[in-house]
């Protein structure tokens, strides 16, 4: 019976080790994949540096082409670039040649996404040949790619004008086209959404000022999700939906009515939030917030105080902030969106409170 053998097979390699490997291809002439430009001692980097700018201008800038062309076949757009650089850089006197060349790197940084780059070479070859359908071509698809379609299709309707039947540039068109569709309609879309904002933005200034209420401006970092509107369920049009906030003064806590409209009374909400046979809320250990025994307040712009009756509505209120004859303009404050009204017990903690108010106003 043969022995068995202990040969062993190829082993795994890291890819540390792998990436180190292919890296030390570069330092090896023949598989660089560009040269350097500052001196060598090597000598065989020495000789492929010379040969590689041996020859004229037109000769040396042939090459670079040529590498660059190989490698852009081979999708590896950087190394092609810089090949297609070395070939502008060589300076050569043949025009079309050059054009090439600019046309050329265009391409590599349109696949790059480098669009500011392509724009400027395209312009350059267009400098040596304005009729270079490439240099039109691949400009326009760089402003189509930049939201700029009135320009790619001016460059399209330049280049159709003496390549009529340019099959890249008339397919190119089309799609600019059909971007430039799209983007008009988002550009009406959102003008008309800006009209209809600032047509309702117009119509809630003029209910405030019927209405004696004085908007705020917002405070940095306020994300208030509430807002004053028209309760769409009116077909007037003329009925206001105001947020309120209730604060407890004496609790440091608050509730909030998102959707208050103008015309109900106080009372119904009262009713709702603090019925007698509910239980008190948690803050509320001494059961002093029930239905009949609050009293609500407002205050006004210039620190004047509004006892709110039951019967009375937020619009109600909003009449009554308004300013006396000849003193001036007064109303409740719409802050964040929101108008601010205190909720007291009757007595001794009203008292209290309405105490401290005047004394902070006459602060």
């Amino acid at each position: 019976m043969a022995a068995s053998s202990s040969i062993p097979g190829p082993q795994p390699v890291s890819k540390a080790a792998l990436e180190a490997k292919l890296a030390e291809f570069d330092n090896i002439p023949l598989f660089m994949k560009s040269l350097p430009t500052d001196d060598t001692e090597d000598v065989a980097l020495a000789a492929l540096q010379s040969l590689a700018h041996d020859g004229t201008p037109d000769e040396v800038a042939g090459n670079f082409k040529e590498q660059g062309n190989e490698y852009f076949k081979g999708k590896r757009y950087r190394e092609a670039l810089g090949f297609y650089t070395q070939g502008v850089d060589a300076k050569p006197d043949d025009p079309v040649l050059h054009e090439a060349l600019l046309c050329n790197r265009a391409a590599c940084n349109l696949e790059l996404k480098n669009f500011g780059s392509v724009l400027r070479d395209c312009s350059k070859a267009l400098t040596l040949n304005p009729k270079s359908s490439k240099a039109f071509y691949r400009s326009a698809s760089a402003l189509v790619a930049l939201d700029r379609v009135e320009e790619a299709l001016d460059c399209c309707d330049r280049c159709l004008a003496f390549d009529v039947e340019n099959k890249g540039v008339l397919q190119l068109r089309e799609r600019a086209v059909k971007v430039k569709a799209e983007k008009d309609r988002r550009e009406r879309e959102k003008a008309e959404r800006l009209r209809k904002e600032q047509e309702a933005q117009r119509r809630l200034d003029i209910a405030f000022r019927e209405r004696n209420l004085i908007s705020l401006p917002k405070a940095d970092g306020s994300s208030n999700p509430y807002a004053p509107h028209f309760d769409p369920e009116d077909p007037t049009g003329s009925t206001l939906i105001i947020p309120v906030f209730f604060l407890y003064p004496q609790h440091a806590t608050s509730d909030v009515i998102p959707e208050f409209v103008e015309d109900t009374p106080f009372a119904l909400h009262l009713q709702a939030m603090f019925p007698p046979q509910a239980p008190a809320p948690e803050w509320d250990r001494k059961g002093e917030y029930v239905d009949g025994q609050l009293v609500v307040y407002a205050m006004t712009h210039r620190k004047r105080l509004l006892k709110v009756g039951k019967k009375m509505s937020l619009r109600d209120v909003c009449k009554a902030a308004k300013a006396k004859e000849g003193e001036k303009r007064d109303g409740l404050e719409v802050k964040d969106g929101c108008v601010t009204f205190v909720v007291v017990p009757k007595g001794e903690v009203e008292a209290k409170w309405v105490e401290e108010f005047k004394k902070t106003r006459e602060a």
